[in-house]
């Protein structure tokens, strides 16, 4: 497992460059981590792979 500094973080191109809040996505071989932009220290969250594409399938839908 990768640590967490070696993970490739992005946010949502709909995130401001304010410094708003927002969540860090990374994608792992087993997983998707999510974290706070604004603690990236704070613990993360990880889906599995099919988890997460249904929670962005579902959110897409609106």
């Amino acid at each position: 497992m990768s640590s967490i500094d070696e993970r490739a973080w992005f946010k949502s191109s709909y995130s401001g460059s304010d410094g708003d809040d927002c969540v860090e996505v990374a994608k792992g071989t087993r997983a998707v981590h999510v974290r706070d932009s604004k603690d990236r220290r704070s613990p993360e969250l990880a889906f599995s792979p099919a988890a997460w594409n249904a929670f962005i399938t579902h959110t897409a839908q609106g």
